[in-house]
């Protein structure tokens, strides 16, 4: 399964090329929407997040081991940190102890044509969030769609390019 992610991942030959403004464009979006000094389109790779897209922060990749998105492509929804300190996979984190001091973190997964889990679109604070309602959810959701989308038009022009 893992195998077969990476494998897609990799297809579709978005990992560390330079930005684009559709995707700057989403995240530029994202970060409006919620009102997070932070927000994120990230791909997963087998050792790193890399960032497609990003606003608010500097570095073009983390560690997996210390990526939410790693855990946010487990699941099928919108996953929610409220307060990263209270989260026992978080607290210790060196993302939430030291720069950029995560507290607050929603990511909803960005899927593949057959399925699998490429990265997601995520939403970061450095202050704790506990009001994060369905609306908020749904409207993340469709962001990651679009993303989907945009990733789906991305492979055709690499196989025609």
């Amino acid at each position: 399964m893992k195998k077969k992610r990476l494998q897609t991942l990799h297809g579709y030959r978005l990992l560390d090329t330079p930005p684009e403004p559709e995707f700057d464009d989403v995240v530029r979006r994202a970060a409006e929407r919620f009102g997070t000094p932070i927000a994120l389109m990230s791909l997963v790779d087998a050792d790193r997040r890399w960032f497609k897209a990003k606003v608010g922060l500097d570095v073009d990749e983390t560690p997996r081991s210390v990526a939410f998105c790693a855990y946010a492509i487990q699941g099928d929804d919108v996953m929610v940190v409220e307060d990263a300190r209270d989260d026992e996979r978080f607290s210790r984190n060196p993302l939430v102890l030291d720069d950029p001091s995560i507290r607050f973190y929603a990511g909803a997964p960005v899927t593949a044509e057959g399925g699998d889990k490429l990265g997601t679109i995520c939403i970061i604070d450095r202050k704790p969030r506990h009001d994060f309602s369905e609306a908020d959810r749904e409207a993340l959701t469709k962001l990651a769609a679009e993303v989907s989308r945009m990733l789906g038009s991305a492979k055709e022009m690499a196989r025609s390019g």
